[in-house]
């Protein structure tokens, strides 16, 4: 039994600049999971958990957009047990969160590769778009499968199709063009990024949305992410400036 609550406790700090999007590269399972002298299998069982707190605090702290990075395109580099019990947990995550969130009002959407899933994972993911298509609360985006490079790659060669389709001009491209068709098109970009396990590099995700996001770096684990360490990444990013590449006047 975990012993971290997926509840939040504590009053949200009202003075705080609040992020209308939040970027998370949930990382460290595996070395939680060596510090406790524990298989990694139950490091990932401990960032579900994690994940749980983490869309509980964006609810109450009135997040908008909250982007978990779940699962990279290059993490089928894994142990092959490791990348099936990653999956098993995206099934059993489904499973027992899908009610509680679409009851919260919920909109998940899934963002990544999905034609090198299996059948029945597409099928999971279709049902869970579906049936939190209509909500308007936090809108929840799942990176599963997911790089940046090939998210722009992909993005380029639909333009390229309707370019040589006479269905778009060359000169009428432009970065409006390009975000239209990355797959967080309709979202707004992160104004926060953020890491956890103390590395410092945004490994492939989100790259162009992240052009002026504010990247906030924690040492703490992924399972041991709390309300503690979210309002302590909120504190540094109410500090800082975001000029957008202006000046103050």
């Amino acid at each position: 039994m975990s012993t971290h609550p997926a509840t939040v406790s504590i009053e949200p700090q009202r003075d705080l600049k609040i992020p209308r999007h939040i970027g998370v590269i949930m990382d460290g399972n595996g070395r939680w999971a060596k510090q406790r002298g524990l298989g990694r299998s139950e490091g990932h069982k401990a960032g579900v958990e994690a994940v749980r707190r983490t869309v509980a605090l964006a609810i109450d702290y009135g997040v908008q957009c909250l982007t978990l990075f779940s699962f990279s395109a290059e993490n089928w580099r894994r142990p092959p047990d490791e990348v099936r019990f990653i999956f098993g947990l995206l099934r059993r995550f489904v499973a027992s969160d899908l009610e509680k969130l679409h009851a919260q009002n919920v909109r998940i959407r899934i963002i990544g590769d999905r034609e090198s899933l299996e059948r029945g994972l597409r099928g999971i993911i279709d049902d869970v778009e579906n049936r939190t298509a209509g909500n308007t609360g936090l809108d929840l985006i799942i990176a599963f499968n997911y790089g940046a490079k090939s998210e722009i790659v992909t993005a380029t060669r639909a333009i390229a199709r309707k370019v040589a389709a006479g269905e778009l001009k060359p000169e009428e491209i432009d970065e409006a063009t390009i975000t239209r068709h990355l797959d967080t098109s309709g979202l707004p970009d992160p104004d926060l990024i953020l890491r956890t396990s103390g590395e410092m590099r945004l490994s492939n995700f989100l790259l162009w949305q992240s052009a002026y996001a504010e990247l906030v770096f924690v040492d703490e684990n992924w399972p041991d992410f709390d309300e503690s360490v979210f309002v302590r990444a909120l504190k540094s990013y109410t500090e800082r400036d975001r000029r957008f590449g202006g000046i103050r006047t």
